[in-house]
């Protein structure tokens, strides 16, 4: 199986919409009150849903990039708010993190091999 997408709820599909298309995601099925993005790299994509009523933000984002400090620069210059600025954490990935306007996670990382194959990882067999 390969990931196809996820979807998001949102109270607001707009203000959601412009969030998601200034980090760089494009914008391929857009109604008032579902809209599906392409990532900007790679095939995977990603959908808001309009609901009614309070959202729970529980999931966490996590959008790799080969230069977390660079990516953090030049969104923090469009106007992001960072929760923290980039940081090597005690598993082995740097990241920053932000919110999206509904308080969903978006975790802004780099793990490089660490990703994948971290010292602690289950062993085949």
């Amino acid at each position: 199986m390969r990931l196809n997408q996820i979807t998001l709820p949102v109270s607001d599909i707009p203000r959601s919409k412009d969030f998601y298309a200034r980090l760089g995601f494009r914008l391929l099925v857009d109604s008032p009150h579902y809209c599906r993005f392409l990532a900007p790299e790679g095939d995977t994509t990603f959908s808001l849903h309009a609901e009614e009523g309070p959202i729970h933000s529980s999931a966490v984002i996590y959008l790799e990039s080969e230069d977390v400090d660079a990516a953090h620069e030049a969104l923090a210059a469009k106007g992001f708010a960072f929760e923290h600025a980039p940081r090597d954490e005690r598993w082995l990935w740097r990241e920053a993190v932000l919110k999206d306007p509904d308080g969903h996670v978006i975790k802004l990382y780099h793990a490089g091999e660490n990703r994948i194959d971290p010292p602690w990882r289950v062993k085949p067999g």
